[in-house]
């Protein structure tokens, strides 16, 4: 019984650390925060109809559901002309500067 309370919690523990490292394997925050303000900001900036969504708008966990999902609730289609590469880096910059992360940041 002992070693399979110890499996166990051994599996939950490499799961706690592993989930929050997810994010876009390969995704080069810097260059999504350009991408960021170039590809999402026009639609997602304070006054606009999307309303303003910044990294600090969701936890790490919510960015990734977010991109592993692969949803986009008012223009679907709109990561259709994304290449993958620039989605992980915005999704990396995203990530790393969610709500919950070591440092938090609006995308000013």
């Amino acid at each position: 019984m002992k070693t399979l309370a110890k499996v166990g919690m051994g599996i939950a523990l490499v799961l706690a650390i592993g989930a929050p490292t997810y994010a876009a394997d390969g995704g080069n925050p810097k260059k999504g925060k350009h991408f960021y303000k170039k590809l999402c900001k026009s639609c997602h900036s304070k006054g606009q109809a999307a309303g303003e969504l910044t990294p600090m708008s969701k936890t790490m966990g919510q960015w990734d559901r977010f991109f592993i999902r692969n949803k986009h609730k008012v223009k679907p289609d709109v990561f259709d002309n994304i290449s993958e590469q620039k989605l992980k880096d915005i999704q990396q910059f995203l990530y790393d500067h969610a709500a919950d992360s070591d440092q938090p940041q609006t995308c000013g």
